[in-house]
């Protein structure tokens, strides 16, 4: 199954190892990583996270070894900077308005359109892109694998605080994206025609300039073959990174399978997976999700493990069986939204929070 190339992309914090803040790192540390990985390393609309990106990989085991050399470059050269990185997909308590807007002419076009909205966006997210042969069959796949996304991103909470409050929600990030326009998922699309006039649509009338101005949970790629699903948190663990890769790749391999015998998923309404999406995002792995299909409420837990068993006979073609194992590992530990909660109940202030990310961030790195 060599379609289901991978790609994964990361968004770090960088930290003030004393006071434990978001800080500006000058652009010095992803200077110094694009001497050693190139364009893997970029710099984000905020100077205080940096971007990194693997090349294509055809495993996950092979996307494994690069995201973790990545995350360890940027945290020796964070490191040489006197900083530190975490992976959160929020930071517990810097505030917005003290953050540089990195001076690049794509941002400050952002800014000056988004206004609040552009600045106050200070989330860490991730990106899995998986190959296809063809658009038209990323279309086609994309549309049925938006049921799946609200589960994924139930395992992927990783950010309940925001600004010294804990916020209720195991993902806080969603909810601060939300105010972006077309964010959040997308409707269905008949085609890869019907998508590309959209999109043509939206230039034509000036909504947008290009398509990455498209900020959904999953999209087709405006560039490559690809199905990105950025709909996650950033994960703490690199283990948890490597799941929910395993976890897309797998997804969209069963998708692919059942076409070749002439079946499909059936494709629901954006207002039905926005349903569970919500829960997601407020209860986590803790809450109930919809099975749309029985008409009913079902533990999320139960759902997951239902999803493991409907990807189950393409995981060994794909090699990625070890990695989707660690999906019953944050079903025993919890999310890193569980684990940051449990560390704040313990110790009531949220740089130890920090540290404990931090601390996280780099298990397995190298």
């Amino acid at each position: 199954m060599n379609e289901f190339t991978l790609g994964i992309e990361e968004e770090y914090m960088v930290i003030d190892p004393v006071t434990r803040e978001l800080t500006s790192h000058d652009q010095k540390i992803v200077e110094a990583a694009q001497k050693i990985h190139k364009d893997q390393v970029k710099a984000e609309m905020h100077q205080a996270v940096v971007e990194v990106g693997t090349g294509i990989c055809k495993t996950t085991e092979e996307a494994r070894k690069e995201i973790s050399q990545l995350r360890y470059t940027v945290s020796q050269l964070a490191g040489e900077q006197g900083l530190r990185i975490g992976a959160a997909g929020t930071h517990p308590f810097s505030h917005w308005e003290k953050q540089l807007i990195t001076e690049h002419p794509r941002y400050n076009e952002i800014v000056n359109e988004l206004q609040e909205a552009a600045r106050s966006n200070l989330i860490f997210g991730l990106h899995v892109h998986v190959g296809f042969q063809s658009r038209e069959l990323a279309i086609h796949i994309a549309n049925q694998v938006r049921y799946f996304l609200p589960h994924v991103f139930a395992l992927s909470t990783n950010s309940p605080f925001w600004e010294s409050r804990n916020t209720g929600y195991k993902s806080f990030r969603t909810k601060i994206f939300d105010k972006f326009p077309r964010t959040g998922i997308p409707d269905i699309f008949n085609s890869i025609e019907d998508y590309d006039n959209y999109v043509k649509l939206l230039i034509k009338t000036n909504c947008m300039d290009n398509a990455k101005k498209i900020w959904w949970d999953i999209r087709v790629h405006p560039f490559f073959d690809t199905v990105e699903f950025r709909i996650c948190d950033c994960p703490m663990l690199i283990d948890e990174t490597m799941a929910f890769t395993a976890l897309f790749q797998a997804l969209c391999a069963k998708l692919y399978k059942l076409r070749l015998q002439n079946m499909e998923f059936i494709s629901y309404s954006r207002a039905l997976i926005n349903e569970n999406k919500w829960r997601a995002a407020r209860y986590g792995i803790d809450g109930n999700l919809i099975d749309f299909g029985k008409e009913m409420e079902v533990n999320c837990r139960n759902l997951v493990l239902e999803l493991l068993d409907f990807v189950d006979d393409v995981v060994d073609d794909l090699g990625c069986r070890s990695d989707l194992e660690y999906v019953h590992k944050i079903l025993e530990h919890g999310t890193g939204a569980d684990r940051q909660l449990a560390v704040y109940a313990q110790t009531g202030n949220f740089e130890s929070v920090v540290d404990y990310i931090t601390t996280q961030t780099l298990i397995g790195a190298k």
